[in-house]
């Protein structure tokens, strides 16, 4: 419904633009102009910037879920590898996204006052985060007074460049998904609960409505051909992928230009237009600045290149991939900021194969779910069955056969048997490998030494390439293969056990080494046990080399890795 306010107090910048019936040219492109753009990916970075990795800011107009979970575990696990790397000053940011019409509709319904309902599930993801282990620099919340002033200032400088302007507009709109829907990308759908007729969105299955309302705009649409290069570079800007297509498809159709605020009298709670009280700024915009302001937006002059920014990773589900992808890149290109090196996107949780939604109450608790298998567990489930390019199901009978399987009956018995059989004498094996004085090896000797000296340059290429789950699979693979060799090889019946003994001993300790941003707890604990020096320097991806460390295994003693799970299903 269109606003009956006194006429609408449109930027004085933008009036002059749709003043004018010329078609309209953007800043960097008038006067044919013919030199190169500063370039979409990113200035120059120096060598000191830190390591700069996200997750979304979470929404708080409900509880978190296990996919919360999944994404801070990835995230976790991006910033953990790039320390085992020796980027000891790696940032991680994780926060809270406290704004929109989501939020004051759940606020209303729950009868508390908005900041107060905020500050309530704000404490639930902080409190989610700790239980997961999240190794995060800095927790954002979009209420925070200088994420505010960050915004109007990011607002402004859109505003000085042309770059928004006033007009009507109308559409379908999702307040769920919290964004405009051309008619293409909606249609009609029985309520299944009600057997009412509504719109939804193509895309969510969110319910749409109608809306007409004069606002402001941001002219997308001279975005589109750089967008598209950048989405066409030989280094990808979206992995996987098979999101990329989507979004080219998505770009290649035609972009329209961007509702970027409400009428107050539709929402209020948000961060308001700079010099307009009647208008609310958008919330996705609001948003993705949120990257910024931990990095010190607005920048001091000449400091620019001092900042973590450019962000080396955001990590997103799929459900948010354009609001990252296409409009969060043509903000910053309007600015001439750089732009984040990489979006990891992820598919989503499902149950039954169906999403997990705090909408519709289909979600598995994050806390139950680690307080029963453990937190170690549970990032070792997600971050071995998720989905990136694709959804994962998640069931609890799942984890515990993973759980015996792989962790119980494959690391930590195999760190038992290995032990066991050693009889006190590893430590003594350990010092004749690094003497030369081992027995002479077997050609399964040599295929297990070559296997353990190959793997860690294929996880550390996987993690790279931004693919933590196959990282995670390819480590596993060690304790497997290794299991296979030390039963084959059946050191307790040979007379001279030494070299298999050491080979298995080195199977553990590199892979606790590479397993420690997974797991981080559970892989301090195998080092522990196998009493690897607990320096940096000998738990560094540097040190997962076979035959690298000399000085472990002093008075190992067999321990309990993995106990028995309780009421297991």
């Amino acid at each position: 419904m269109a606003s009956t306010r006194t006429p609408f107090r449109a930027l004085s910048r933008a009036s002059q633009f749709l003043g004018s019936r010329r078609p309209w040219t953007c800043a960097s492109c008038k006067n044919g102009r013919t030199t190169p753009r500063r370039g979409f990916a990113t200035a120059p970075e120096q060598p000191q910037k830190p390591y700069y990795v996200t997750t979304p800011i979470f929404y708080v107009n409900a509880a978190p879920h296990v996919g919360h979970l999944y994404t801070m575990v990835i995230t976790d696990i991006l910033k953990r590898w790039q320390v085992l790397l020796g980027n000891t000053n790696a940032q991680l940011l994780t926060g809270t996204d406290e704004h929109g019409m989501k939020i004051q509709q759940a606020a209303i319904q729950a009868g508390m006052d908005t900041q107060a309902f905020c500050d309530m599930n704000c404490r639930t993801f902080e409190a989610l985060a700790k239980a997961a282990n999240l190794d995060n620099d800095h927790f954002i919340r979009t209420t925070d007074p200088t994420h505010r002033d960050a915004v109007q200032y990011f607002w402004d400088m859109l505003k000085h460049r042309g770059y928004i302007y006033a007009s009507k507009h109308e559409g379908w709109y999702s307040v769920s998904d919290e964004t405009f829907y051309p008619q293409s990308q909606v249609q009609s759908s029985l309520d299944p609960s009600t057997g009412r007729k509504r719109m939804v969105s193509v895309e969510t299955g969110k319910e749409v409505e109608w809306s007409s309302e004069t606002n402001y705009h941001f002219r997308l649409s001279a975005f589109k051909d750089r967008l598209l290069e950048l989405y066409k570079r030989q280094e990808q800007f979206m992995t996987p992928q098979t999101y990329t297509n989507s979004v080219i498809n998505f770009v290649s159709s035609g972009l329209q230009d961007l509702s970027i605020s409400r009428p107050v009298e539709r929402l209020t709670w948000g961060i308001p237009v700079p010099g307009d009280d009647t208008q609310t700024i958008y919330v996705w915009l609001d948003a993705l600045v949120n990257y910024l302001t931990k990095a010190g937006y607005p920048f001091p002059p000449g400091q620019e290149n001092a900042s973590i920014w450019p962000a080396n990773v955001h990590v997103v589900g799929k459900d948010i991939a354009r609001f990252h992808c296409v409009y969060w890149p043509a903000f910053l290109m309007a600015l001439d900021l750089p732009l984040p090196r990489k979006v990891l996107v992820h598919g989503h949780w499902t149950m039954n194969r169906e999403k997990m939604s705090k909408s519709t109450g289909n979600v598995v608790n994050p806390f139950f779910a680690i307080d029963r298998f453990g937190v170690d567990t549970m990032r070792f489930f997600l971050a071995y069955r998720g989905g990136l390019s694709d959804d994962a199901d998640f069931d609890n009978a799942f984890i515990i056969r993973d759980y015996k399987k792989m962790l119980q009956g494959g690391m930590g018995n195999l760190a038992n048997r290995t032990i066991g059989c050693a009889r006190g004498k590893l430590r003594s094996h350990i010092i004749d490998a690094a003497s030369g004085q081992l027995p002479p090896a077997t050609p399964e000797d040599l295929d297990h030494q070559s296997m353990l000296e190959h793997t860690p340059s294929k996880v550390a290429e996987h993690m790279d390439g931004l693919n933590p789950r196959a990282a995670l699979q390819e480590t596993m693979s060690i304790i497997e293969k290794t299991n296979k060799y030390f039963h084959a090889a059946e050191p307790w019946k040979g007379p001279e056990p030494q070299r298999v003994l050491y080979n298995v001993a080195e199977s553990l300790r590199i892979s606790g080494i590479l397993l420690q941003p997974f797991m981080p707890s559970k892989a301090d604990e195998l080092l522990t046990l196998l009493r690897v020096d607990t320096d940096a320097s000998k738990r560094a991806f540097s040190a997962a080399v076979y035959g690298k460390d000399p000085d472990y295994g002093e008075g190992m003693k067999r321990g309990i890795l993995f106990p028995p799970l309780l009421a297991e299903e």
